[in-house]
């Protein structure tokens, strides 16, 4: 039921009457605002402003939370805050749709910021039963501007008071790239954000393993899988960081495999690449590829070692210092190495064609945070040719992929897809594997697999 700024008034019931306004109005218990602790982002989230602040001097700074989004005709998807308004406010899940963070500049040095919120439409106010979008009635009881105020730090203000502003004189742009290139090292709480994403996720690739007789059984066994472990990141945190990858057999080929309709069959591969958002919004990412029937035939386990050296060889460079694109160097070194050896890669007129790259087009690693996909605005000489610092969270994700019609690939190998991903925070002399509880060699997921089917 939704009667969205009543646009669909062919299905409105509601009694317009004064006597009913008036009724519906009165009659309702006093309640104080809920003046909710400081969260534990806020003081980081400070720092993050400050340091904006110090990018941008006598220039105003505009970000906004993002809007509802339209599902279909009056239904709205769930609402999540955009990434930059979130690492500068602290603040996650859905209740500042149509919020606008505004750093105004100081005389001197500094800004002064001011959220601007719509208030929510609470008893007395017609809104309260007849705005679907903001109406305690329809969406239950939200945090007021007062409360906003006390969870952030943050001066608020009505929306309804923002001032008139040319979005197009801010430095909009330049401020996405300055907050990517921000967010490259994570502070001590994203760090721990990240680590309690890891650790949902590792729970849930659990979960999905004794569900695989279910999956096996049902006509559509990869929704079994998906269903599964998006289930359980609604119940341990805010939603999945990205649609769930949940490929079987020849589907494990398709890089972005989303659509999950296939079967499940004993003796193939399930691919699952997923992540479980907490409700800070940061996101893990991993992926393991494992035996349906709990063991690997020979020629996926000469695959599955072939994409856990080249994982490992990405892992032995990383280490403060070392260039981003360093590590997926390491990792095409090992695939381009083996293929070669098995005599399918072609010889090559030139050098640089990388023929081998056919079997893995995709980089080994990309920057992980409050997006899948982290600091993807950033300079490229930042990102790709960019050190790696301490603090650093990414992944490390090589896989070989040969698809069923592939004439190039040997017969034996078409229909196989392998990945490998894991989630790393490089430290002072190295990295730490987050998401180490996972097993990643063979035998090691083969016993986890019959440990957890009894």
């Amino acid at each position: 039921m939704n009667d969205k700024d009543d646009t669909n008034k062919a299905r409105t019931t509601r009694p317009g009457s004064q006597e009913f306004k008036d009724f519906i109005a009165g009659h309702w218990a006093e309640r104080e605002d809920l003046h909710t602790t400081r969260i534990a982002a806020a003081p980081y989230a400070a720092d993050r402003r400050a340091r904006l602040s110090a990018r941008f001097p006598g220039e105003r700074i505009v970000v906004p939370a993002g809007d509802l989004k339209v599902r279909s005709n009056d239904t709205d998807y769930r609402f999540r805050p955009s990434t930059d308004f979130t690492y500068l406010t602290g603040l996650g899940i859905d209740h500042e749709p149509g919020a606008i963070l505004v750093m105004e500049p100081r005389e001197g040095e500094g800004h002064d910021a001011t959220l601007y919120l719509v208030p929510p439409a609470t008893a007395g106010d017609e809104g309260f039963y007849a705005d679907a979008r903001s109406g305690e009635f329809w969406i239950g009881r939200r945090p007021g501007l007062a409360d906003f105020e006390a969870m952030t730090g943050i001066a608020t203000r009505p929306l309804a008071e923002l001032p008139e502003i040319r979005l197009a004189a801010h430095p909009r742009k330049k401020v996405r790239v300055a907050l990517a290139e921000m967010r490259f090292v994570k502070d001590e709480y994203e760090i721990q954000q990240l680590r309690d994403a890891v650790d949902a996720t590792i729970d849930g690739f659990e979960r999905v393993i004794g569900e695989l007789p279910r999956a096996v059984a049902h006509k559509r066994g990869e929704r079994v899988v998906e269903a599964t472990f998006d289930g359980h990141a609604r119940e341990e945190g805010n939603a999945v960081g990205y649609e769930t990858i949940a490929a079987s057999g020849a589907h494990a080929t398709t890089l972005h495999w989303i659509r999950n309709t296939g079967q499940v069959r004993e003796g193939d591969l399930m691919l699952l690449d997923a992540g479980v958002e907490v409700e800070s919004l940061y996101t893990a990412d991993i992926t393991r590829t494992f035996p349906i029937n709990g063991e690997y035939s020979p020629v996926q386990r000469k695959v599955y070692d072939v994409v856990l050296e080249a994982a490992d060889a990405a892992f032995a460079v990383a280490k403060p210092g070392v260039r981003f694109i360093d590590i997926h160097l390491a990792a095409m070194e090992v695939i381009e190495k083996r293929l070669t050896e098995w005599g399918i890669v072609p010889e090559a007129q030139d050098p640089e064609s990388k023929l081998y790259r056919r079997w893995m087009v995709h980089s080994t690693s990309h920057h992980l945070g409050l997006d899948v996909h982290d600091c993807a605005e950033a300079k490229r000489e930042l990102y790709l040719e960019g050190e790696l610092k301490p603090g650093m969270v990414f992944t490390i994700e090589p896989g070989l992929y040969f698809q069923e019609g592939d004439l190039a690939a040997p017969e034996e190998l078409r229909g196989i897809g392998i990945r490998i991903e894991d989630d790393v925070l490089v430290t002072e002399d190295g990295v730490e594997n987050l998401s180490a509880r996972l097993p990643r060699e063979a035998d090691a997921i083969e016993e986890w697999m019959a440990r957890l089917r009894g």
